[in-house]
């Protein structure tokens, strides 16, 4: 059986491992519990947390056992890595919400049977410390110097490193010394910017425990353009289906660079490598086939086959005339406001294909908003009902890609 290390480097999931050697034979040897930690700082996850999820799932069809941790508590006080500013401060109300929210999403994606996968919240254990108690026994063990050796806190001296901030590495490195005697849990994952945070807690593991715990990061993924992973112009792709929908979060996947296609199917889905490597190879208009099976395959492992079928439908409904337009944004319209006439602009506003009057009036003064095909013709035009199909819809569209339909209200 492949080893499942030999799996994560393979596909791409590999950045830093603090002993390559020990943890390859750690997987080889034992059911390894592996925790990732998700500070519940929205009330979703997005794509960017995506890939510790997918390396967290090929670890459970493996045989391990992935632990997530939920961080109720830590998110008080608001990891500084990758920050250039103090993280806004919650309340209690709010974190427990988002906690609420974030543990729903992760379930869809592990089976939390307390065998295959365990989930935890850090403020269980956080939240009733005793402060003079833990500098006594946790805060003796860090020193400042090396702290402020790592990126995470060198980027934000400059700008300023609050004393809340400064305690964020103290705990979760203690995180991981609970989790190592609570279920044995031996390795931790995340992204590249929690380096520092890790190797924190596998000393702490060594200094309080005598024992030899692990850390692996993946690489920040960004695009062939350079842009964040999972960031557009637009905002953060979320896995809420109520914040992006299905057939939004396809187009974000069949609308990818041609040069990430390789790497995104490496990483977010489950195909094979040979298929993986097949895929990635195709070029010119045959790249569209690898792109839509990219789509297919990432919008089912986050909402399901159904609406990854009703995407690609209504992809090829918008696109090319063919397919089912059930799955497109739909925004519905008063019958009197249609036959009256909406005006152009904020009619775009209201669909959510611009987001201001400001971004309407220049989209179509640059001839990039259409209605059936056909450019809106001035920033003053009206729609009006004689433009609805014999169901009573008619399509709007932003540049090249992005449609809604428009549905007179029945």
């Amino acid at each position: 059986m492949t080893n499942v290390y030999d799996t994560l480097q393979t596909r791409g999931f590999i950045k830093q491992v603090t002993d390559e050697k020990a943890v390859r034979h750690l997987f080889d040897r034992e059911q390894v519990t592996a925790y990732v930690g998700y500070d519940p700082t929205a009330e979703s996850l997005h794509v960017g947390n995506l890939l510790s999820i997918m390396a967290l799932k090929h670890l459970e069809e493996a045989g391990h056992r992935p632990l997530t941790i939920v961080g109720g508590g830590t998110v008080m006080v608001g990891d500084p890595s990758g920050r250039t500013e103090l993280r806004q401060m919650l309340g209690a109300d709010t974190i427990d919400k988002q906690t609420a929210c974030i543990r729903g999403q992760l379930q869809r994606y592990l089976d939390f049977d307390g065998k295959k996968s365990l989930i935890e919240n850090n403020a269980d254990w956080l939240l009733d410390l005793n402060y003079i108690e833990f500098l006594r026994e946790i805060g003796r063990h860090f020193s400042v110097n090396r702290m402020l050796s790592f990126e995470a806190y060198k980027a934000r001296m400059e700008k300023g490193l609050s004393f809340l901030e400064f305690n964020y590495q103290l705990l979760q490195a203690y995180d991981f010394l609970v989790l190592y005697r609570m279920h044995g849990c031996r390795l931790q994952m995340g992204g590249d910017d929690q380096w520092g945070n890790i190797v924190a807690g596998t000393d702490l593991i060594r200094r309080t425990e005598s024992a030899e715990a692990f850390g692996l990061t993946s690489p920040l993924v960004t695009t062939a353009s350079g842009a964040k992973m999972g960031k557009t112009a637009e905002g953060a792709v979320w896995l809420d289906a109520n914040r992006v929908s299905p057939y939004d979060y396809y187009q974000f996947w069949v609308n990818c660079d041609d040069r990430d296609v390789k790497r995104w199917l490496a990483l977010y889905t489950f195909l094979p490598m040979d298929e993986v490597e097949r895929l990635g190879a195709f070029e010119g208009e045959k790249i569209r086939d690898a792109k839509q099976t990219l789509a297919f395959e990432a919008t089912k492992i986050t909402h399901g086959e159904d609406e990854a079928h009703k995407a690609r439908e209504a992809a090829l409904a918008a696109f090319s005339g063919g397919g089912d337009m059930d799955g497109v944004p739909t925004h519905t319209v008063a019958r009197g406001a249609l036959e009256a006439g909406v005006e152009a602009i904020q009619l775009f506003v209201d669909a959510g294909l611009a987001g201001s009057r400001g971004e309407a009036k220049r989209l179509i003064k640059a001839g990039g908003a259409y209605v059936n095909k056909e450019k809106v013709p001035a920033i003053d035009h009206a729609i009006t009902a004689d433009l609805l199909d014999d169901e009573g819809c008619l399509m709007i569209r932003a540049g090249k890609k992005k449609y809604v339909r428009i549905q007179m209200e029945s």
